[in-house]
């Protein structure tokens, strides 16, 4: 199918012609590269996916995808409609989020990401309490490794583990927390009477790109290998109680769990910090400002245990 029209011709008439269905078909088969993907993503079956496709190159005039062997690839005037159907995600976005912001009652549902190390220590019993306090308010939580994109409303909150946050949304530091030096009680007691042998003990490793000896820099044992791709506290921790090796974690995932012990004669490690973070057209929003107002006391509760306190 020829492309009937300029490009200024073919956004103003996508704007002024299709509806937000048309512009999810163009983003669904371009990022899945496939109407077998797209349909899988929008909850439809293929022959829908391929009828609005057809209709919407139709009506416009214009090829919007090329079907090459490795899939479904723009064409220069999938492109421009593309840019409209991103433009008008993140008004639609914006529009909810500042509908959202106005909520002057804390009910409803709120989105909570959180890392999946927090879900083994103190933090299930403080949500169980906000739930018992706020019992209008629904939580639905994730935990996750990757970061959630706030401005797409992947999470309406997130509570972070990180150094610095550099996202574009309200940022709120809740506590420093430090680290220490684990492993099995039998494996902590043995170092501890007869010292580190580097040729039968190591670290537990997080992954490929780390190096294989000097970590983790600061601790009493920088010289002893790094072994193995664990990329995950709770994964170091489960290995760790097996006497797999030593690992440094945060306190309040170490000190709790009876199966591990500090190394005898190591030090605190500094850790990373503890943040809430919000998209900022919600800082006005009942529910959100509820959570985020009841984690913050609730978390810093917790101080002896975050920071390490013997």
């Amino acid at each position: 199918m020829p492309d009937r029209f300029s490009s200024t011709d073919l956004v103003n008439r996508a704007t002024s012609t299709l509806n937000w269905d048309d512009l999810r078909v163009v983003t669904a088969i371009h990022q899945a590269g496939s109407l077998r993907g797209a349909a899988r993503s929008m909850g439809v079956n293929h022959a829908t996916v391929n009828r609005r496709l057809t209709h919407l190159e139709a009506a416009l005039g214009a090829r919007l995808f090329d079907r090459r062997p490795e899939g479904y690839v723009l064409s220069q005037a999938g492109e421009d409609v593309l840019a409209v159907a991103e433009k008008t995600a993140a008004e639609l976005l914006a529009v909810e989020r500042r509908i959202g912001g106005r909520d002057d009652a804390p009910y409803g549902t709120v989105r909570l990401n959180i890392p999946p190390a927090l879900l083994t220590s103190f933090l299930p019993e403080v949500l169980a309490d906000f739930a018992r306090a706020h019992p209008e308010i629904e939580l639905d939580v994730d935990a996750s490794h990757s970061f959630t994109d706030l401005a797409r409303r992947e999470a309406d909150v997130t509570l972070r583990m990180d150094a610095v946050i550099s996202d574009d949304v309200v940022a709120r530091k809740v506590i420093d927390y430090a680290k220490a030096v684990y492993a099995a009680p039998e494996l902590a007691e043995e170092i501890g009477r007869n010292g580190i042998d580097p040729a039968r003990h190591f670290w537990i490793g997080w992954g490929k790109d780390m190096p294989h000896r000097g970590f983790p820099a600061g601790t009493p044992f920088p010289d002893i290998p790094c072994r193995h791709a664990l990329f995950s506290n709770t994964l170091q921790m489960q290995t760790a109680k097996v006497g797999l090796g030593l690992t440094l974690l945060p306190c309040f995932l170490g000190d709790p769990d009876l199966g591990l012990a500090r190394v005898p004669g190591t030090e605190l490690q500094p850790g990373k910090s503890l943040w809430l973070l919000f998209h900022g057209d919600l800082r006005r929003t009942a529910r959100i400002r509820a959570l985020v107002d009841f984690l913050v006391p609730a978390i810093k509760s917790h101080r002896r245990l975050i920071e390490g306190a013997a």
